[in-house]
């Protein structure tokens, strides 16, 4: 996701590394600190995500009226329990109702919805690494949630809908456990009225039209978290731009074709750039949806991106934001934080793919971008901490600079050689996985011929903006 405007709220004095949980299955440690079995997963969304289980599949069968905006599904939830438990809570907001519900293919002891969970009780308590399937059937008129982040979720557009999910809104219109760590693949049905495309993650597998509605099919294999999770729904032209490297689609309203095409036509070359830098492309293929609607700032899911009419004007003006939405493919989609304090994994490598891109295409070097990106952060307040920048700041643009200018740091301490090939194996080494800094820093330490830990300490866990790096 493009940067967001700056929040003034202090975070955190110091990062605190990770610890590695304890043998008690009725405890965890988390942060180095010892939390009960239902605290939260993670601080900063404390209210998102669930304990006791680990979902593998989401199976998603939808049919969403768009002139009413009124959606009915029965989603397949398929899990392994981690824990025994007598009951189990999955996400879910208010504006969808439960109408039916089973465990295992048979009917729950009870079941209820409150303050956006669905708490479930099986007949029978199921053992410790147990198959747990929850098949929920609901309906409702689909709405955004509102967070500190603003609203996020499922989006009713002039004509059609759209899903931005990022960080909490994907129980708009599905029940899920909706934290990053928890990724799982996919099949996500949807039936819509014919006139209307329907794109969604992964590879449409099958589209079937009766009467006036079309189903499409879409299977995503590769694990995705639920923040990923997206459904673009529209009047919109699907077309082949390249296939290779990668198969590129175009998907936007066909008015915009030829400032598509002026806007999003480096694509290939940016691929090309992408791939030798950060490793092999992780999925099948990548499409890039324009809304016919305008919207703040672009939005990442997986396989695809999405970009509002604004951002399609034939002049170019908006290409570093293609090659940040494109970038997150690799960091933060393959390579998902396993909680959000380790945001600047995401927006920090993305942000340095856009300066990447520069070097790459006859613009400014990243040398160049990182010292106006340096002085910029240097007249804004220093009171954000890039390792643990705390909820209210995690989308901060600070963010997005300073993890930026962190990696260039770490570039020019390293030298492009190695500092590539430490990109190409970090990529590598946890494909379609979660990580954490400390894995990052880890794997760097590797790569260095002296000790990383002051740039680290200056860069992640203090304040104040370190001077600016020099070539």
């Amino acid at each position: 996701m493009a940067g967001q405007s700056d929040r003034a709220v202090v975070a955190p004095e110091r990062l605190v590394p990770a610890v590695k949980p304890g043998n008690d299955p009725k405890k965890t440690r988390e942060n180095g600190r010892t939390s009960k079995p239902d605290a939260p997963i993670d601080p900063y969304l404390p209210r998102s995500g669930n304990r006791g289980y680990r979902v593998s599949r989401y199976e998603l069968d939808l049919n969403y009226r768009v002139v009413a905006n009124r959606l009915t599904g029965t989603a397949t939830v398929v899990a392994t329990t981690t824990d025994e438990r007598g009951k189990f809570a999955l996400d879910l907001a208010p504006a969808m109702r439960v109408t039916k519900l089973s465990v295992n293919g048979a009917r729950p002891a009870k079941y209820a919805q409150r303050d956006g969970k669905l708490v479930v009780t099986p007949a029978r308590k199921i053992p410790v690494g147990g198959v747990l399937t929850i098949v929920v059937h609901y309906h409702g008129t689909p709405k955004p949630i509102r967070s500190p982040w603003g609203e996020v979720g499922w989006e009713e557009l002039e004509e059609g809908a759209l899903v931005a999910s990022q960080p909490n809104g994907a129980s708009s219109w599905f029940p899920c456990d909706d934290h990053p760590g928890a990724k799982a693949s996919y099949r996500i049905t949807v039936t819509a009225d014919s006139p209307f495309q329907v794109i969604a993650n992964g590879t449409l597998v099958r589209r079937t039209t009766r009467a006036s509605q079309t189903t499409w099919v879409y299977e995503q294999p590769e694990p995705m978290a639920t923040y990923l999770a997206t459904v673009q729904i529209g009047n919109y032209e699907t077309r082949r731009m390249s296939e290779t490297p990668v198969p590129l689609v175009a998907v936007h309203p066909p008015r915009l074709r030829a400032h598509f095409d002026r806007d999003f036509g480096r694509q290939p070359q940016m691929m090309e750039v992408f791939c030798r830098l950060f490793g092999p492309y992780p999925f099948p293929h990548y499409s890039v949806v324009v809304t016919e609607d305008e919207l703040e700032i672009p939005i990442e899911a997986q396989t695809l991106s999405i970009f509002g009419a604004n951002h399609c004007d034939g002049t170019r003006s908006e290409e570093r934001l293609v090659a940040h939405e494109l970038a997150h493919q690799w960091f933060g989609n393959s390579l998902t934080p396993s909680r959000w304090r380790d945001i600047w994994l995401n927006e920090g490598f993305a942000c340095y793919a856009e300066w990447l891109w520069s070097e790459n295409s006859d613009g400014p070097s990243a040398h160049t971008i990182a010292e106006e990106a340096h002085r910029g952060l240097g007249r804004k307040p220093q009171d954000i901490l890039l390792g643990d920048p705390g909820p209210d700041l995690m989308f901060d643009d600070r963010v997005y600079k300073r993890g930026a200018l962190t990696l260039h740091a770490l570039r020019l301490r390293l030298g492009d050689e190695k500092f590539f090939t430490l990109i190409r194996q970090w990529t590598a080494d946890h494909r379609h996985a979660t990580v954490t800094t400390e894995q990052f820093t880890d794997l760097a330490a590797r790569f260095a011929d002296a000790p990383l830990r002051p740039l680290w300490d200056a860069w992640l866990a203090e304040k104040a903006l370190p001077p600016m790096p020099e070539p």
